[in-house]
């Protein structure tokens, strides 16, 4: 299959993940969504969506820093063609897919090849891709010519030439085995003995069977909290009834739908607060008596003005935090 035709079959299995943290991407195998450990951030709950999947939170029930993988839960319905792993080794020049939403471009499909098949890095092989990853595509697949996962995009090499690396889809497999195995959720795996550790079993933030600290645990104990600015917008959207988790696009970006109606929020370091609302096109006719009336609404208003960006028409409210 060619890499549009792949993207078109397998589509409604792309995930994209949002945390405070930043966005990643994910994919759904069986009834579970894999993607990295380091795109939950060491949260027990995410924001996903998908084609169709609407803004939903989901629950982190596995947690792998070794592996840098993470399994994330939630009911939904199942894709009409399934991803399914490979079963068979890769190969130096094979053909292969990445699928992600990179810097929040959607459903993004860049093709390349392997250019190393196993590429050890520390204790672990990776597949060594030239297709071009970039920061938001960690955790989605990479497909072969079949549309077969053969990887994980985990990482690149900063400042070089389109040097991406995957987690083969052995070590994937291992992991859902391992975890379907325990018939348990709210998993992490430890780093050091690689024992698989329920959360209610660990007392301190200490591996009860080797002893070492597990990071992941103290992160998920002390979950998400703001601060500043950022703690001010929440408790005003919270109070307001609004589900902060689900609007919430990063630490400085938010999202309200009601309705019809969308209204995005963004603070700036610089102590300001904007609320942007679109609310039209700019219309084809009687531009000159819509530019006058807008001027004329803006004298009489202080904090909310219209305005036009991309031949829209916004309502914005401004506030200037000291």
């Amino acid at each position: 299959m060619n890499t549009q035709l792949i993207l078109e079959t397998y589509i409604e299995n792309i995930i994209q993940i949002m945390t405070p943290y930043g966005t990643g991407s994910g994919f759904i195998i069986g009834d579970l969504i894999v993607t990295n450990s380091h795109v939950v951030g060491g949260l027990k709950e995410v924001v996903i969506s998908a084609k169709k999947i609407q803004r939903s939170i989901a629950q982190v029930v596995y947690d792998d820093p070794y592996y840098d993988l993470a399994f994330i839960k939630l009911d939904f319905h199942m894709p009409k063609n399934n991803l399914t792993l490979s079963q068979k080794n890769v190969e130096d020049g094979d053909v292969t897919i990445a699928i992600g939403h990179p810097y929040g471009l959607n459903y993004t499909a860049t093709e390349g090849i392997i250019s190393k098949a196993s590429r050890l890095q520390g204790d672990l092989e990776y597949i060594q891709i030239d297709a071009a990853i970039n920061p938001g595509n960690s955790g989605g697949p990479l497909l072969n010519a079949d549309g077969n996962v053969v990887g994980v995009n985990t990482f690149i090499i900063q400042n070089a030439n389109n040097l991406g690396f995957a987690l083969p889809y052995f070590y994937v497999q291992d992991a859902l085995d391992s975890f379907k195995a325990l018939g348990r959720e709210n998993v992490i795996k430890c780093s050091s003995c690689k024992n698989l550790i329920n959360d209610e079993n660990i007392l301190n933030d200490y591996c009860p069977a080797c002893g070492i600290k597990l990071e992941v645990a103290k992160l998920r104990k002390k979950g998400y909290k703001p601060s500043g600015a950022t703690k001010l917008i929440e408790g005003i959207l919270d109070a307001l009834k609004i589900n902060v988790t689900l609007s919430r696009r990063s630490q400085s970006s938010w999202r309200v739908e009601h309705g019809t109606a969308r209204i995005e929020i963004n603070y700036y370091e610089n102590g300001v607060i904007i609320g942007d609302s679109k609310l039209c096109g700019i219309p084809t006719k009687n531009i000159d008596a819509l530019y006058d009336y807008m001027l004329d609404e803006n004298n009489k208003l202080s904090y909310l003005q219209f305005s036009i960006s991309e031949n829209a028409i916004y309502l914005s409210y401004l506030i200037v935090a000291f």
